[in-house]
């Protein structure tokens, strides 16, 4: 998303749509988000008609927009002009679009400058689960519960979180200790990244056990970077899409503990 059209509200012509478009080859230092999506995000189909200066009050108004501008602003303030948001550079309504984007997730956080971590329903980072707060998430903030933000907690070099009024609260690196106490990912993963510590594939499935998707498909394929496979998506095969991705890893890896899953 080019953050300086979005935040002075100017007309972006329609060859120089707001969309990272091209992850391969040479391309620019991008910042990332990573957050929960809630029921006022702001999607590509209506990126565009803010482009056009198309209903532009009622968009403007979402707590979904402003956190794109909060995003694009710290992308500026750490010298980035480029930054993606799965939300509104997507455009689900194309499937060939969905599913290289589905595919390439992994990649594309791993590959990001900048991660930034949104945690909506904290002030502070959280040092001990609150039962009572977080109730539906075993305690924590909601983004620890999310299938989506296991890769995009891993993947990234330099994640960075955020409370709900966009004020720094820690990084990945400084934070490591606490962030394996609450997602059971081991301190060296999150330090070093996956390839140092060489987890076996029933560890890796493990941490993502408990965490939730509203598309039941979601939790296999928020897994196919994590397991190093490539698949089609097929929303609406249901629990079919865990097996897709058994067989897809086995013809790709002689480790047998993916059967215990």
């Amino acid at each position: 998303m080019r953050e300086r059209e979005l935040l002075s509200g100017k007309t972006v012509c329609c060859d120089t749509k707001p969309i990272l478009r091209k992850l391969d080859g040479t391309i620019p230092d991008y910042a990332i988000l990573s957050h929960r999506w809630l029921p006022d995000e702001v999607d590509y189909r209506e990126t565009i008609k803010l482009t056009r200066m198309e209903n532009q009050g009622e968009i403007r108004g979402r707590a979904g927009y402003q956190k794109i501008v909060k995003s694009c602003q710290q992308a500026k303030i750490d010298g980035l002009e480029w930054l993606w948001v799965d939300t509104c550079c997507i455009d689900k309504r194309n499937s060939s679009e969905l599913s290289e984007a589905i595919n390439s997730m992994f990649r594309w956080y791993e590959n990001s400058k900048k991660c930034y971590a949104y945690l909506h329903d904290v002030d502070v980072f959280p040092t001990s689960p609150d039962m009572e707060r977080f109730a539906g998430s075993e305690g924590w903030p909601e983004w620890f519960s999310r299938c989506w933000t296991l890769p995009e907690l891993i993947a990234p070099r330099d994640l960075q979180f955020f409370n709900a009024n966009w004020q720094p609260i820690g990084d990945k690196g400084t934070l490591a200790s606490m962030l394996e106490k609450i997602t059971r990912v081991p301190h060296d993963v999150l330090q070093y990244g996956l390839s140092s510590y060489g987890p076996s594939i029933a560890q890796v499935i493990s941490w993502a056990a408990n965490r939730r998707a509203e598309r039941i498909e979601d939790r296999a394929y928020s897994l196919m970077g994590l397991l190093g496979v490539n698949m089609p998506m097929m929303y609406g095969e249901g629990k079919d899409a865990f097996l897709r991705l058994q067989k897809a890893f086995i013809g790709n890896s002689n480790d047998q503990t993916i059967f215990a899953w």
